[in-house]
């Protein structure tokens, strides 16, 4: 019994940030008849009023809402380009946030440029050595196989939510120190859905470490398989 407790409390803790984070958003994001503007609308009047025209609003696949500072675009979900929820507004109003800091070459913009590169190397690297490993092990008869396995996993796993953690200051400066602070001097939504819009931004704040705390599941399915293969 007790196993069984300690797996769920270990799915829940790497599990439930992004089912938070996915609940918020979808929970909000419902049409509301008195928004004036879409979220690529509202997006893209914020750019100019903050001088900003040469950044581009995009529409972008399903749940790759981001702000490509190499294209200085930013990108909206179909649904949230579109759409006139209050996760469509506060998702745009955050996108936005980050086109500010990196156009005014913010020192908290430094971060992303700092520390997503490394994320991304870090988790090519890791699943080209788990691929790696199998081959390696049965030319060279390498031995604890396993072992060497196990460790290479989850230091990749922990360090890739480690760096990803290490932007949450950016993050979170792109939704409370703009796009809340925005909204609300613009009046853009009604004063009775700020507390929602929180809550929104808290969820954009959160989302690449949600993601990274998800991607530890997909590390364990690499290491199940490979176990599987030796």
């Amino acid at each position: 019994m007790i196993y069984i407790i300690v797996v769920v409390f270990l799915l829940l803790l790497i599990s439930g940030p992004q089912w938070w984070v996915r609940y918020v958003l979808a929970k909000h994001n419902k049409e509301l008849d008195g928004m004036p503007g879409t979220g690529g609308e509202l997006a893209r009047h914020l750019l100019n009023q903050f001088e900003l025209p040469q950044v581009q609003v995009e529409q972008a696949e399903e749940g790759k809402d981001h702000y490509d500072p190499q294209d200085n675009v930013v990108r909206l979900s179909p649904g949230y380009f579109t759409g006139k929820s209050l996760t469509a507004v506060a998702v745009a109003a955050h996108e936005v946030g980050h086109a500010i800091q990196f156009n005014r070459n913010e020192p908290v913009s430094f971060l992303r440029k700092r520390f997503i590169g490394k994320a991304h190397l870090i988790q090519k690297t890791g699943i080209y050595c788990l691929m790696a490993i199998p081959f390696i092990a049965a030319i060279f008869r390498v031995p604890h196989v396993a072992a060497i396995t196990f460790l290479i996993g989850i230091v990749t796993m922990l360090s890739s939510v480690l760096v990803y953690a290490a932007i949450l200051p950016e993050e979170w400066d792109a939704s409370f120190n703009k796009a809340l602070p925005i909204l609300k001097a613009g009046e853009y939504v009604p004063e009775e859905y700020l507390p929602a819009v929180r809550q929104i931004l808290k969820a954009c704040a959160f989302t690449y470490v949600a993601a990274a705390l998800a991607d530890i599941l997909r590390w364990w399915r690499w290491l199940a398989l490979l176990r599987a293969l030796r």
